[in-house]
């Protein structure tokens, strides 16, 4: 921000759990005063100093885990399970995110924010890719732990499994109706 835009980036009062990389450019821009022309043509220079960093930092990420994440996504990996991440995060950020959790090689491919700003737009996508690769008629499961992704899955006609090993709490996430929902992703390797 301070580079691209001349501003110290806060994120006070701006929601960043379940938002978009860009939506969360947006609305603190928004904040800012940028008028959006002037923000809109800067933007690609934002993305790249973004993802930059991160790259040139990727050692020292530390994403958190539910602990039954790595155990869940083998045993859907070694069922034949297609396996995607829709993120929020800018694509370059997505991935080096998932290679520091040590789970690149479990995902064929990726959705992610930057062309697409919107989450419902980011599942598309994913459901998109997901079906090019396994035929129209595939069906698909998002598996997410905010009431975005909840919104999202059900605004795109996909089941979904809310798991509350985010902010937010099992109430919090049962109250959006998910088809189902799970204190952690441990209670799925009993299902």
């Amino acid at each position: 921000m301070a580079e691209v835009f001349g501003l110290d980036l806060k994120l006070d009062g701006i929601p960043v759990h379940g938002n978009t990389d860009v939506g969360i450019l947006r609305a603190y821009l928004e904040q800012a005063g940028v008028p959006e022309e002037n923000w809109r043509r800067q933007l690609p220079q934002a993305f790249d100093l973004m993802c930059a960093e991160v790259e040139r930092n990727a050692a020292k990420l530390q994403p958190e885990l539910c602990p039954a994440i790595p155990e869940l996504i083998r045993i859907l990996s070694s069922q034949g399970k297609l396996l995607g991440v829709a993120s929020g995060n800018l694509e370059r950020v997505g991935w080096a995110k998932v290679s520091a959790a040590g789970l690149r090689d479990y995902f064929s491919f990726g959705a992610f924010s930057g062309e697409r700003e919107k989450r419902d737009d980011v599942f598309a996508h994913g459901i998109a890719q997901a079906r090019a690769i396994r035929g129209t008629h595939a069906r698909v499961c998002v598996v997410g732990d905010t009431p975005a992704d909840i919104r999202s899955a059900q605004h795109n006609h996909i089941s979904v499994i809310a798991v509350a090993t985010g902010i937010y709490s099992f109430d919090e996430l049962q109250g959006h109706a998910p088809d189902m929902c799970v204190a952690c992703c441990e209670d799925l390797l009993v299902q």
